[in-house]
């Protein structure tokens, strides 16, 4: 498996294991960005939602604790803030939804692995 590959296998790990403020420093260290910050409860106009970012004070909200360890929702609001920091990124669901995918298959694969 390559390096990339492993990296990737390791953000998810981390969420899983309950540490996804150290995923989310790893993943910025990574892509040379700043921190996020990470919190429990959604902003007014966002309650529906089990995730969101707000780019004016760079916070990925979840709604609970079971989506603070959820590996798609902490990526997904992760590539909305790294759009922000990094051009080279699109913004849209779409690409977000990818973003998180690619993590969670390099960990899947990973883990059924001998």
């Amino acid at each position: 498996m390559n390096p990339e590959q492993l990296f990737k296998t390791k953000i998810v790990q981390l969420i899983v294991s309950k540490k996804p403020e150290d995923a989310l420093e790893a993943l910025s260290h990574y892509y040379k960005v700043k921190t996020p910050e990470l919190k429990v409860g959604m902003p007014k106009r966002h309650r529906k939602n089990v995730g969101c970012y707000v780019s004016k004070n760079e916070t990925i909200y979840v709604s609970d604790l079971d989506n603070l360890y959820n590996p798609y929702v902490i990526l997904h609001e992760f590539y909305h803030h790294l759009r922000i920091h990094d051009m080279k990124h699109k913004g849209t669901e779409k690409h977000a939804e990818r973003f998180a995918k690619d993590y969670i298959e390099a960990y899947r694969i990973t883990s059924t692995q001998p």
